[in-house]
Formats: structure tokens, sequence, C-alpha cells
């Protein structure tokens, strides 16, 4: 369905992600909003490998009121409120996208909206 991109001519990834992915037309897109790792309660998890987990199980349930799963997700964004948090994060994505995996960029920042928040997470997904 997704060609995934790996030119020859560039330096192949740094980790698992393509450097592209080609959307074939006639495929609808769901832009998902960035998602942090919070529970429906209120609860936020102060391990950021956690939050990381939230954050796509979030991803999931926006895009499974379309009908479509993390499966379908052709680019992730993801912003880390610091270095240390990059590895429990590519920890988790890692498990949860086989070869070959999304586009993915990963940003560190220098905080979120709330000082607990570790990790955000949005995607872009096509079905």
């Amino acid at each position: 369905m997704f060609k995934f991109l790996a030119p020859k001519s560039i330096r192949p990834p740094f980790a698992r992600y393509s450097h592209g992915v080609e959307v074939p037309a006639g495929k609808r897109l769901i832009l998902c909003s960035g998602q942090l790792g919070i529970g429906p309660d209120d609860s936020v998890p102060q391990d950021a490998g956690a939050q990381a987990e939230l954050c796509f199980a979030n991803i999931a349930a926006v895009l499974a009121e379309s009908g479509l799963g993390l499966r379908d997700i052709v680019r992730i964004n993801t912003f880390v409120s610091d270095r240390a948090y990059m590895k429990p994060y590519m920890e988790v994505r890692d498990r949860l996208f086989a070869d070959p995996a999304p586009a993915s960029t990963l940003i560190v920042v220098s905080g979120f909206s709330r000082p607990e928040f570790k990790i955000e997470i949005e995607v872009i997904a096509a079905g």
C-alpha cells in the first residue's frame, strides 16, 4: 500500500524509521494532534517510557475513530524535553513499528505545557 523511500544516494536512517513514505492517491489522511502521556483519569506516569506508551495508546484511540490503527501511520513527529528520554521513547517506538517503519522526526524541546510531561507525539496516518 505505501512506498517506503530509502534513496541509496543518502545516508541510511540513524534508527528504525524511513526517510520518506509515499501514500498512493485515493487514500484518506488522518492528521493527529500531539498526544501527551496522560491517562483518561489525568494520571501522568513519571517514567518517560510509560509516557510514550500512553502517547501511542492515545494515538491509537484517535485513529480507531476513523477505523485506522498504528499500522496505518506514515509519519511520526516526536518531541522530548530531555535527551535522556530519547532511548525510552525509541524502545517503545521500535517495539510498536516493524520495518519498514514510518517516516519520523525526533526533536528535543525545552518543555511542554505542564512540567510533568516528557514526551509529545503527533502522527499522520493514511488508510
